[in-house]
């Protein structure tokens, strides 16, 4: 493809005067492009594209049969994510002939979070497949970052165990000094030593994440759903989830599946972060053994003041307080600063964190 075409191709018809006209399979491509973002009013101002009438001639599962055979997998993934989320086209997880065709993506997983309430129960059956793949991805990647965050420390015990992680040189060198040959400059090891690895006991701590399920956290609710299931059967350790939006709804019981969990989830509608707050300062069993992460934007529905007064408390009885405005993997969130400074005044560590950054901090208060 020329350099032509490919500026074309991000133009859209109002360049073609300068470009030139498109043929084969870049005017596909053209086509498919323009189905999607053609729709764009911004880009329709800019003299970018300008819609016409390709989205009431081709449906969906065409346009994404044609995105398949043209695109590359990194252009693929970003077209659908732009369909799922920045033109809602819900059909990309209602369609079934579309569910069929369609790679499982975090960007899906958020759609099919928000749309299925719209689902027939065959149409929810086929979107569950799609909840079911993304979670197993993202549960193999924060195992990895729960264990490296809780793995065991050195003690100075020596051990039988060889691994060039514990070789302690110092013990080595002393245990071979007299094999020193000062003429070569050389020491001789015959007896290498190694540290044991043990793990550090730990009282019972309390992790309480307390979920904001307003349409914006899609993405903080599902790491949430994730990284509880990490967390729940480490030893030493007591894992709740509670969801809220203006009611709160304990889900602890489905930690230990996620799928489960986030197919229970309602995303969307007002916030009280407040009662959700004040719910979870109820379940702290030992205040200086207990972490509560709210995880939300900050945009309160409810009552501000009382959301303070109710961290401020937890503060000062020694409870660990995180208000989180994301938990995912961008770590990148748009949240009420207002009030997360209020919070932070409060006592609270207010900012935003990965799942991998949450184990961490978990593991070492713990330790």
């Amino acid at each position: 493809m020329t350099d032509l075409e490919r500026w074309r191709l991000i133009l859209g018809e109002p360049a073609s005067r300068c470009t030139g006209g498109l043929q084969g399979d870049p005017a596909a491509r053209d086509a498919a492009l323009q189905w999607l973002y053609g729709r764009d009013p911004e880009l329709a101002e800019r003299g970018v594209r300008k819609g016409g009438d390709a989205d009431s001639v081709l449906r969906t599962v065409d346009w994404l049969d044609q995105v398949h055979r043209l695109f590359p997998r990194e252009t693929i993934e970003r077209l659908e994510r732009d369909a799922v989320e920045r033109y809602e086209i819900t059909d990309v997880v209602t369609d079934p002939e579309v569910l069929q065709r369609i790679e499982p993506n975090a960007a899906l997983l958020r759609a099919v979070l928000r749309t299925k309430h719209l689902m027939n129960p065959a149409v929810l059956a086929m979107a569950r497949k799609i909840v079911e793949a993304v979670v197993r991805q993202l549960m193999e990647k924060l195992r990895a970052e729960v264990r490296q965050a809780f793995s065991g420390t050195r003690s100075r015990r020596p051990s039988i165990h060889r691994n060039s992680r514990n070789f302690d040189f110092r013990a080595t060198i002393r245990a071979n000094l007299q094999r020193y040959q000062p003429d070569e400059r050389k020491l001789s090891i015959e007896h290498a030593k190694f540290f044991s690895r043990t793990r550090k006991h730990v009282e019972q701590w309390q992790v309480i994440l307390l979920v904001d399920q307003s349409g914006s956290m899609a993405g903080s609710v599902i790491h949430s759903a994730v990284t509880a299931a990490c967390l729940w059967s480490l030893p030493g350790l007591k894992t709740h989830l509670i969801a809220f939006d203006t009611n709160v709804v304990d889900l602890t019981s489905d930690v230990t599946d996620p799928v489960e969990l986030l197919m229970k989830v309602q995303l969307g509608g007002g916030t009280d972060i407040a009662k959700a707050t004040a719910y979870g300062a109820s379940l702290v069993d030992n205040p200086r053994r207990a972490i509560v992460a709210i995880i939300s934007d900050f945009y309160e529905g409810g009552d501000p003041d009382r959301l303070v007064r109710t961290v401020k408390g937890l503060c000062e009885q020694g409870t660990h307080v995180l208000c989180l405005a994301a938990l995912d993997e961008e770590a990148n969130p748009d949240y009420d600063r207002a009030l997360g400074q209020r919070l932070a005044n409060a006592g609270a560590h207010v900012g935003a964190m990965t799942p991998g950054e949450l184990a961490e901090f978990v593991a070492e208060k713990l330790r």
